[in-house]
Parts: structure tokens; C-alpha cells; sequence
């Protein structure tokens, strides 16, 4: 538990009357600043609760005298996991009214347990440490939610001590505020964050934004291929190896919400999961590892949100408008005129599939690609037939990069991939290219995703025919996708 450590009276300022209170001790914070990366958990009982270096350290208020300072109380320093006693002092601090459970918890287990009835925030310090009037005293510098500010603190075990230190600096009647009320404070004001997570057949994308002004802003984008659907067939299941990397990423990716300072967080998944008949174990794996639930939305309803992704992103497109998003597993098609969606389809069209039917992640023959590239056209005969659309827009991982290979970007830029044109000679010469080489020969290739290697030939050829049976010769590229469609549904 505390291991005997005394309780200390503290006071503690926070903000840009520090630079001046530093300045007014010159000297006196010498040597060489220790910087730390520590997580604190802000609950209603007002408890100092954080994690550093995989050590939990909790403290409790004990008393607040007549000059205004706090005696806090180490009550708890413990390496994981924590047992039954030290997880009941950690969720008395604070304030959750939640039963400790028998055995052994890790920060996972304590997180689900908790299930957002408390805020997470990582913060960095940056601290230098002195004495004033024989006590001991601290200048920090703290990032908490991309927002920077200073601290100063004195504490010792004797409060006229400190008080009269408080008094000297001439600080006596300015608030003394700890660092779980800064820091819910740091919260309350800064502009709301939010996370999503799209579980898709090839990769997995990852969204962090806060919205400012009525806009999103975004703090965190980025995709990372997992192959959920490798070896996926109709009426099969995804293997160990690919529910367990997925399953890590995703861990991962929630892990940066929470220090991002996320307050909720959504994961879709889309075909892979929608598709195999031991999704509900993937999705209970998922949710042991990282805490949340993937909800399995069904075609429709992800083709209607990468319109409404389309339509936000691309308001000037007018006329009628077809919108596909081609994926490891599945292609969703929304057809409408404006804002007013006429028709949604969702077909089990994926580069993942045709790669592993036709071996297209090495060099390959002009005619395997046009086996290849009839099967498909043979799978979009939904598609065929249609009245060309006066603006065809694509988006998902082959059409972006696609793109950025054609304009050679390295790195990604999405500003410059968000409204391009990509025309269907362009296509014809990227499917050349790829068929011409293996996997490692296409990671060379600048603007290509490396771990796309395997399945841009099958993506570049699914794009390409979806151009032929519509009938136009290029399309408008979207750099946004489910995920921006979600923000905008969920949170917009």
C-alpha cells in the first residue's frame, strides 16, 4: 500500500502567472528537467489516480485547512496486475461504487470494468525541482489534450510551512487547484474528441477528431493492414492468426484514443465480419483485448454512410451521382441525384478474393489479369446496363492509392488525393505495372502502401471494370470514407 510515506500539505497553481512566479525565484530550479509520460483517471471522487512506468500511484484528500491547503495521502503504489485490496482502494478514489473483483487485474481489465464511468487523459510533465523556504517545490510544463500549460507547486509535511511560503511569493488567497481538478478542467473546455474505428476485410482505419466551429478537425488518421478476410471463403471463418492481429491493432488504436482524449469511441465492421460464420468470436476477442464493441453493419448501411461521406466532402458534385467503395471483402454502390439516395447495393467484390483465386500478388500473365478481370465484371453484373452517372466518385484503399502512386506522393497527402481525377487510362497503366512485378517489386513503387503490395493489382482491376460497366472513362476520388461518414451520422 503507501509503504509508510508521510502525508504531505500541498498548494498548487496552474497557469501563465508561473512564468512570473519562476521568475521571482531565479536559481532556485536547477539541474535537468525529468520529463514524464503519466495517465490519469478522473472519476467523481476526486481521487488522484495515475499510471507511470506501469506503476499505478493513488493518493486521497484527507483534509483542507484554514489557509486552503490539501493534505493528500499516499494510499497506493502497485506494479501490475493489481490484486482484489489494491483495485478496491483504486475504485474508492475514485468514487465508482464498482466491486473489485477476485483475482488479478490488468489496466485492460480495470478499463472494462470501469466502461467509461470515468475519464482517461495521458499527459507528458515536464518538471524541474527546488526548495522554497524549506519546502519542497516544482515548476512543471504539462501537455494534457494537445493543450499546453505551466505549473507551480509547494509541499512538506509541516503546513505553516507552506503557508508561509504561499505568503512570502505574495500568492496567499490565490486558488490552490490539484491536478485531478486541472485537468478536468483541461477537459471540460477543450473542444469534444471522438474516435472511430473501421474494421475492414484488408485493413483496419483509424479516426481521432474534434469538432471546432461546427467543423472536424482531425487529430489522428491512419490505416493499417491486418488481412481479416485472408483466406476468407463464402461460409467460412477467419483464422486465428488474422482475428489475432486485427484484434492487436485495434487495442492499439483505442489506446491512442484514450490518450488523445476520445469521449467515445465507435468501431463498424463491415464484409469480412459480415461474412463469416465465427464473427460473433472475433468480436468477443476484439472486445477482450481493447474494451469495445465493433458493431457489424450490414452493406446498406455502409454504402448510405460513404454518401453521406461523399456528400459532405464533395458538395459542388451535382447531377446524378454514383459513389463505390471497394474494400478487401465487398464494393458498396450508392446511386443518387444530390442528397436523395435512390439505390444502394453491396456486392462480394473484393480485392482480397480475386488476389487469392488468381494469384495476384505476384508478376502474372496479361491473361490471368483478364481472367481475372472478367470473373469480376461477371460479379458486378448488378452494375451493368445503367445510365452513365454525371459524376462516378471512388474511394477505399485501391482508389487512394492509386492515386497517390500517380502523383508520386511520399509521403501521403491527403489534401492533394481528396478530389483528384482518376482516369481509366491511368488505371489501365497502373494494372501493368503491378502485373508486371511481385509483392517486394511493387513496395518499391513511390505513393503505394507497402502492405497493399499483395492486393493493389486485384483493387486496380476491380476499379477499372467498375469504370467500364458504368460507362465513364475516370472518376472524382474521395480520400473520406466510412469513417468520416460515421463521424458525421454518430457524433455530426
Amino acid at each position: 500500500m503507501n509503504g509508510g510515506v508521510v502525508p504531505r500539505w500541498e498548494w498548487r497553481t496552474f497557469g501563465a502567472h508561473v512564468d512570473a512566479i519562476e521568475a521571482s525565484l531565479r536559481g532556485v530550479f536547477q539541474g535537468d528537467a525529468h520529463v514524464a509520460q503519466e495517465r490519469y483517471f478522473l472519476g467523481p471522487g476526486g481521487g488522484n489516480v495515475k499510471v507511470r512506468d506501469d506503476l499505478v500511484d493513488v493518493k486521497v484528500l484527507r483534509e483542507v485547512n484554514a489557509d486552503g491547503l490539501e493534505r493528500w495521502e499516499p494510499v497506493l503504489k502497485a506494479s501490475f496486475p493489481l490484486g482484489t485490496d489494491e483495485l478496491r482502494v483504486v475504485f474508492d478514489a475514485l468514487g465508482v461504487g464498482i466491486s473489485a473483483p477476485e483475482g488479478s487485474s490488468s489496466l485492460d481489465d480495470i478499463r472494462t470494468l470501469l466502461d467509461g464511468s470515468v475519464r482517461e487523459l495521458e499527459i507528458t510533465k515536464r518538471r524541474l525541482r527546488g526548495t522554497v523556504a524549506g519546502c519542497m517545490s516544482e515548476i512543471a510544463d504539462v501537455t494534457a489534450a494537445a493543450t499546453g500549460i505551466r505549473t507551480f507547486a509547494i509541499e512538506s509535511e509541516d503546513a505553516e510551512a507552506v503557508a508561509a511560503a504561499v505568503a512570502d511569493l505574495r500568492l496567499t488567497g490565490a486558488p490552490n487547484v490539484s491536478y485531478p481538478r486541472a485537468l478536468a478542467e483541461i477537459l471540460d473546455s477543450a473542444s469534444p474528441r471522438y474516435a472511430v474505428i473501421d474494421v475492414g476485410t484488408n485493413s483496419v482505419k483509424f479516426r481521432v477528431a474534434e469538432r471546432i466551429d461546427g467543423n472536424w478537425r482531425p487529430i489522428v488518421d491512419r490505416a493499417e493492414v491486418t488481412r481479416l478476410g485472408e483466406g476468407l471463403r463464402d461460409g467460412g471463418e477467419i483464422s486465428p492468426s488474422s482475428s489475432a492481429r486485427t484484434a492487436d491493432a485495434i487495442a492499439a488504436m483505442v489506446e491512442e484514443a484514450h490518450r488523445t482524449g476520445a469521449k467515445e469511441i465507435a468501431a463498424m465492421g463491415t464484409a469480412g465480419l459480415r461474412t463469416a460464420t465465427n464473427s460473433d468470436q472475433v468480436v468477443a476477442m476484439i472486445k477482450e483485448r481493447s474494451g469495445v464493441d465493433v458493431e457489424v453493419i450490414s452493406g446498406d448501411e455502409e454504402g448510405r454512410l460513404a454518401y453521406v461521406a461523399v456528400r459532405s466532402g464533395l458538395p459542388s458534385a451535382e447531377g446524378s451521382l454514383a459513389v463505390f467503395d471497394t474494400g478487401g471483402g465487398s464494393s458498396q454502390f450508392t446511386f443518387g441525384e444530390g442528397d436523395r439516395v435512390l439505390e444502394r447495393l453491396s456486392l462480394p467484390v473484393g480485392a482480397v478474393r480475386y488476389t487469392e483465386t488468381f494469384a495476384l500478388d505476384r508478376a502474372v500473365s496479361a491473361d490471368v489479369v483478364a481472367a481475372a478481370r472478367a470473373a469480376i465484371a461477371r460479379d458486378l453484373d448488378r452494375i451493368a446496363g445503367r445510365r452513365a452517372p454525371d459524376t462516378l466518385v471512388g474511394m477505399g484503399g485501391a482508389v487512394t492509392n492509386m492515386t497517390a502512386v500517380m502523383l508520386e506522393l511520399d509521403p501521403y497527402d491527403p489534401g492533394r488525393v481528396h478530389g483528384a481525377t482518376l482516369t481509366a487510362e491511368e488505371v489501365e497503366c497502373q494494372i501493368e505495372r503491378y502485373r508486371s512485378t511481385d509483392a517486394e517489386g511493387r513496395r518499391a513503387i513511390a505513393g503505394l502502401q507497402p502492405k497493399r503490395a499483395e492486393v493493389i493489382l486485384a483493387g486496380a482491376c476491380v476499379v477499372r471494370t467498375v469504370m467500364e460497366l458504368l460507362g465513364v472513362s475516370g472518376l472524382t476520388v474521395s480520400d473520406r470514407g466510412l469513417r468520416h461518414g460515421v463521424f458525421l451520422d454518430r457524433f455530426g
